[in-house]
């Protein structure tokens, strides 16, 4: 039977999307490379990426979803949307080896006149320089003429949808396929100005989050509660939104440099410097939150080596059990570097390793937070009673700034 949909990469961004199209009546395939993954989900037991709860997938599968690995299930779909994961490598650039994968095996398999959208992080021109032959070579179509072609940057299902067609009627095409499970379509110029659109989203939100970690330093170190400060400063109504501080940034889209490899010399202008200084202030909080726990130790005439640390949360996002880059792994690493012994409580996570050796999951909450020398809270759950757990605490340093003012040492 046709199939309106095929996902292609079951992670943080693919699944979601399935989620969103399937509850519209769409019928849907999810394509993942990964047998494992596949099973996983089909069993609707767990979600190995962390993306959606168990439950939710299992009513996906009552719907009729389906997860699959062989590449022949991808002739079924009339669209096609391409999740594949594209991490940075050592050089700051996009890894578009499992793009390059998943273009390939729908290639093989597409549809005349079918609609194909790649939502995956990229940098601007990959659509089309890099994608586009891909699609071409494999399938025999030709982009704008044998199937339409357009750029998406993935966003939360309920969010307008931004989206930028090789051609006009490729935009078209996209925005008619997405308007089917989607409230509100935003045309963008071209396949390059959505593109852009993700690269503009992701850098400012690692911009603004580097901006709210410095404050959070200066403001410690003159003794002033960063907190009330964004309190007050977020009741301004025009010129200011508000980003709060934290332990790190994770997540799956990182911030990107046109300036850097292999883009340098490509592109016209100057690079991204903000972008590259906002990438070094995030990237040493791990390390500053260390530093924090030890001086608070010292403070109370403990030691951080040998101290009992206790770290609540560990996923990246709140309420959820995405890991992906979460800052808690180089905190952890740190800590048992500098001799500490270390225990984690997350509800999302029932095992966790940390220099690939597991790290012990505290059973009780209230009593590993008696018990710890220090408690760490680096994500925010909902589940955690903050105000009572800074209460039972021996020493809590928040990097959230959800205790109550004066309960614990906050970031």
């Amino acid at each position: 039977m046709p199939a309106d949909l095929a996902v292609i990469g079951l992670g943080h961004a693919g699944l979601p999307l399935a989620q969103a199209a399937s509850a519209a009546g769409l019928g849907v395939i999810g394509y993942d490379p990964d047998e494992h993954v596949v099973e996983a989900i089909n069993a609707g037991s767990r979600v190995p990426c962390g993306a959606l709860a168990a439950a939710d997938v299992r009513r996906m599968l009552a719907g009729g979803f389906r997860a699959t690995a062989d590449t022949a299930a991808l002739g079924r779909a009339r669209a096609a949307v391409l999740c594949a994961p594209t991490p940075l490598g050592e050089r700051g650039e996009p890894d578009l080896t499992a793009l390059a994968e998943a273009a390939r095996a729908l290639a093989g398999q597409l549809r005349p006149h079918s609609t194909v959208v790649l939502e995956s992080p990229v940098y601007p021109g990959t659509t089309e320089d890099f994608l586009r032959p891909l699609l071409e070579e494999g399938s025999g179509l030709r982009a704008g003429h044998g199937f339409h072609l357009a750029y998406a940057p993935a966003r939360h299902p309920g969010t307008p949808k931004v989206i930028g067609g090789l051609t006009p009627a490729c935009t078209e095409a996209a925005a008619v396929f997405y308007s089917r499970f989607t409230e509100r379509i935003v045309r963008a110029r071209g396949v390059r100005e959505a593109e852009a659109v993700q690269l503009l989203e992701t850098n400012h939100r690692h911009v603004n989050i580097a901006l709210a970690n410095e404050m959070a330093v200066f403001c410690h170190d003159i003794g002033v509660d960063v907190w009330d400060v964004i309190r007050c400063a977020e009741t301004r109504p025009h010129g200011f939104q508000a980003f709060r501080p934290g332990p790190g940034v994770g997540g799956h889209t990182m911030p990107l440099d046109p300036g850097h490899p292999p883009y340098q010399g490509r592109v016209p202008g100057h690079p991204l410097r903000l972008v590259e200084y906002a990438r070094e202030v995030n990237a040493r909080m791990p390390r500053y939150v260390v530093q924090r726990a030890a001086a608070l130790l010292n403070e109370h005439g403990k030691s951080l080596r040998g101290a009992r640390v206790l770290l609540l949360g560990v996923t990246y996002k709140p309420d959820l059990p995405d890991q992906e880059r979460s800052p808690a792994g180089e905190i952890g690493g740190r800590l048992l570097e500098l001799g500490a012994q270390l225990s984690y409580h997350d509800p999302y996570a029932p095992q966790w390793r940390v220099l690939d050796r597991p790290v012990p999951r505290a059973d009780s909450l209230w009593e590993a937070a008696a018990d710890a020398d220090l408690t760490v809270l680096l994500q925010h759950h909902r589940t955690y009673d903050m105000q009572g757990l800074a209460v039972k605490a021996q020493l809590m340093l928040d990097t959230r700034g959800a205790t109550p003012v004066g309960a614990a040492a906050r970031l």
